[in-house]
């Protein structure tokens, strides 16, 4: 139970200071000096970490092999199911489907981020009391993924199931449901997730 999202936490979403951190070490050396490596600066949680990765390394990899961040998951590896969802630079990306080289220097959010176990995001908390999970494996890329489709909203950014692009979007049940059906919960809570999140914004759906 180590993994569930009110416990896997470090550091607040709003207060974090960059601060240069050594990166552990990876349990999987390579002994393939052919294998092409590069250098990259990770901000993660408001922290910085100086990595040397394989060029291949994806970002999912990256936080859970060489981080040790392993509250994002991963599911399918093939950016269908949302469990490796995280924050970069504020948007929601597949962290399967990106390369760690790609995300130099940018600000990368993971549910760790997001609270701690005495100050949960309100995301985290309204989850909780809606239960909004059952064995939890997907609830950190659900989390990350409802934190960012409330800021998609306010910022209008249109969905599929937008019908006027011109008229002040609202977080109705369809736009919730479209914005949050690239990620899968294999338990079936999709009403208690869909409680959860218009808890926070206000009933709206």
């Amino acid at each position: 139970m180590s993994e569930s999202p009110k416990l896997s936490a470090s550091s607040g979403l709003a207060s974090a200071s960059i601060a240069e951190a050594p990166a552990p070490t990876s349990p999987h050396p390579s002994s393939r000096s052919s294998i092409p490596h590069s250098s990259v600066s990770l901000r993660v949680n408001g922290t910085r970490y100086a990595l040397t990765l394989d060029t291949r390394t994806s970002l999912l990899d990256a936080l859970r092999e060489h981080l040790h961040l392993t509250g994002t998951k991963k599911g399918c590896d093939h950016g269908h199911c949302g469990a490796c969802t995280v924050l970069v630079n504020g948007t929601r990306i597949n962290a399967c489907l990106s390369l760690a080289a790609m995300h130099d220097a940018d600000e990368i959010l993971t549910i760790e981020g997001l609270g701690t176990p005495d100050d949960l995001h309100p995301m985290q908390a309204a989850f909780l009391r809606h239960d909004a999970f059952q064995c939890g494996y997907c609830t950190p890329g659900q989390i990350c993924s409802a934190v960012a489709i409330l800021d998609e909203i306010e910022r209008g950014v249109p969905s599929h199931a937008t019908g006027d692009l011109t008229a002040r979007m609202e977080a109705s049940h369809s736009e919730l449901r479209e914005r949050m059906s690239g990620n899968i919960c294999r338990c079936g809570a999709y009403s208690n997730i869909q409680a959860a999140i218009a808890e926070i914004v206000g009933g709206a759906a």
